[in-house]
């Protein structure tokens, strides 16, 4: 009799035999995704390999979080837990695979001899495919084009676009015409965040109702995510269309708005006055108001109140919004763009939430197509 064995008698033919039976536990001898993996495809099968042939009424293991799924016996030792579509990113799962007299037995009645448990952590969504389904909804001045042979899930396929989510499939971007060549540097070509991604980042989340918080960290968060990919499978496109806009330092002072691969206002401006510069430099909007009244201390020290209409804010506290002048064209402003009346609303409504706008020193830059406004 082997070690771990015992005796059972059976009266055979009148006879008493003593029979050799198995009491040795059954043990779990690999589980994949293994104990504290990382950065796990949230897509792959949960698979639970035993060291003997699973009986066909043991109760399988779980998974959690709790999500839609089957668990499949895979030849005679292995179980294998398959996603109807998947986990979410950047979770914790564990699998609990129960135990003792109640838990999962062999066909030879040997037991597990208590409940395990293996913990796993998802990846974080793939940048490169955050750029992509951006560009299928319209939020960047790019198309994107999937590489031949590559298989790119159908919009309404949740299981094949969390997949996407987790691995990009491979692809090429091109530029949109219209827009002026310096818009091309704010891109990090799909691999990493750039103010473009950080931009309809933030145009996505006001359209679809979400705090615009800048692209936190450089993550896109859970509700975005989800928002998205819902978005995708509705076919629901950027309804603002994009924009860029460039306020100019040069003799005079200009604003130029593109949007939609076209030039479509073009008009003086002023910027900050030597005591109160413009911050050089691009930022996208990150906060709109029709009215509001602007408080603050001069740089004599004197306070102000200043009673201001279509405020579109990009940085801090700066602002493109109109503010009554006697002229327009050279610094004179605490800091903003500002803007004269006649233009300052369509202005407004161009510079919608993510759009990207640079201040920049030296001589206006030259339009690219015919101006639509201007003043």
């Amino acid at each position: 009799m082997a070690a771990g064995g015992a005796f059972v008698l059976l009266l055979v033919a009148g006879i008493w035999t003593a029979l050799a039976t198995s009491t040795a536990s059954l043990q779990v001898t690999s589980v994949a995704p293994a104990d504290h993996a990382s950065n796990v495809t949230g897509v792959a099968p949960v698979t639970v390999r035993f060291s003997k042939p699973v009986a066909a009424t043991s109760p399988m293991p779980k998974v959690s979080p709790d999500i839609a799924g089957t668990w499949h016996r895979v030849g005679a030792r292995t179980l294998k837990f398959v996603p109807t579509v998947g986990f979410d990113q950047s979770r914790l799962v564990t699998v609990t695979i129960p135990g003792g007299a109640s838990g999962v037995r062999s066909t030879s009645g040997a037991l597990l001899a208590s409940t395990e448990k293996v913990h796993f952590r998802t990846a974080a969504y793939s940048t490169a495919r955050l750029d992509e389904l951006l560009a299928q909804l319209g939020y960047l001045p790019l198309t994107w084009t999937p590489s031949a042979g590559q298989t790119v899930p159908a919009a309404g396929d949740a299981a094949g676009q969390l997949a996407a989510a987790y691995h990009a499939p491979q692809g090429h971007f091109t530029w949109k015409s219209g827009y002026p060549t310096g818009l091309r540097r704010f891109w990090r070509d799909g691999t990493t965040a750039g103010l473009i991604l950080q931009g309809a980042v933030n145009a996505f989340e006001e359209q679809h109702g979400l705090t615009v918080d800048g692209y936190a960290n450089g993550v896109a968060g859970p509700k975005v995510w989800d928002a998205l990919l819902t978005a995708v499978a509705a076919h629901d496109m950027n309804k603002k269309g994009y924009s860029y806009a460039i306020a100019s330092e040069g003799n005079p002072e200009m604003l130029t708005i593109w949007h939609n691969g076209r030039q479509v206002l073009q008009t003086i401006a002023n910027t900050g006055g030597p005591e109160s510069p413009t911050t050089i430099g691009t930022a996208p909007v990150y906060l709109k108001h029709y009215f509001q009244v602007l408080k603050g201390t001069n740089p004599n020290g004197t306070p102000y109140s200043s009673p201001v209409y279509y405020i579109s804010y990009f940085r801090g506290n700066l602002a493109v919004h109109w503010y009554p002048r006697p002229s327009y064209g050279f610094p004179q402003s605490l800091g903003c763009v500002e803007l004269p009346w006649s233009v300052a609303r369509t202005a407004w409504l161009y510079l919608s939430y993510g759009t990207l706008v640079t201040v920049q020193p030296g001589s206006q830059t030259p339009s690219t197509s015919p101006v639509v406004s201007t003043t």
